[in-house]
């Protein structure tokens, strides 16, 4: 869990910042094509489920 958390929220931090410069990462094209605000929701939400699994990925198991 912890490397697709991290995955995910720099793909989503990544995604945020090129949007600005008129970029994206191909593999995220699509989601411009649900509009602007869906859009920018998107990325943040990418980027607090990827922040949350990468957390909780860090965490030590129990031991038993």
């Amino acid at each position: 869990m912890k490397n697709l958390g991290g995955w995910l929220f720099l793909l989503g931090l990544g995604s945020f910042v090129l949007n600005y410069f008129n970029f994206e990462f191909k593999l995220l094209r699509w989601i411009d094509y649900w509009g602007y605000a869906p859009g920018i929701a998107i990325r943040i939400g990418l980027i607090a489920v990827g922040g949350v699994l990468w957390l909780l990925g860090r965490r030590p198991e129990p031991e038993r």
